[in-house]
């Protein structure tokens, strides 16, 4: 399975699993500024707008037993990339029924 970049042109989907890479900025003991990437993989739930300027996506991935979500602004100068790691088929634009403790039922792995 090889891993596909898709640059900020593309469509986002729910139902694909990515792997986001966001530029974080730290502060080191020196007081010196630090830029570091830290990645965030989950599934796309939900993506809003298209390729507008405003557009978003909220990806969703379990840590621990937790649910975490984030929202993503596509044209944002702090995502450095988005990688799309598997991409599944699904029936529905909102994929809101995995916050309820679902399991993965309703996902299918695409057929190419």
């Amino acid at each position: 399975m090889t891993e596909q970049i898709i640059t900020k042109t593309t469509v986002y989907k729910p139902g694909m699993l990515v792997k986001v890479h966001q530029k974080i900025k730290e502060m080191n003991t020196k007081g010196e500024e630090k830029d570091r990437i830290q990645v965030f993989e989950g599934t796309i739930i939900a993506a809003k707008h298209g390729q507008e300027a405003g557009a978003t996506i909220t990806v969703r991935k379990t840590s621990n037993g937790v649910g975490v979500e984030k929202i993503y602004p596509i044209h944002s100068p702090i995502i450095d990339k988005i990688e799309v790691v598997k991409e599944y088929a699904v029936r529905r634009a909102k994929l809101s029924f995995l916050r309820d403790g679902k399991t993965k039922r309703g996902l299918e792995e695409k057929k190419k």
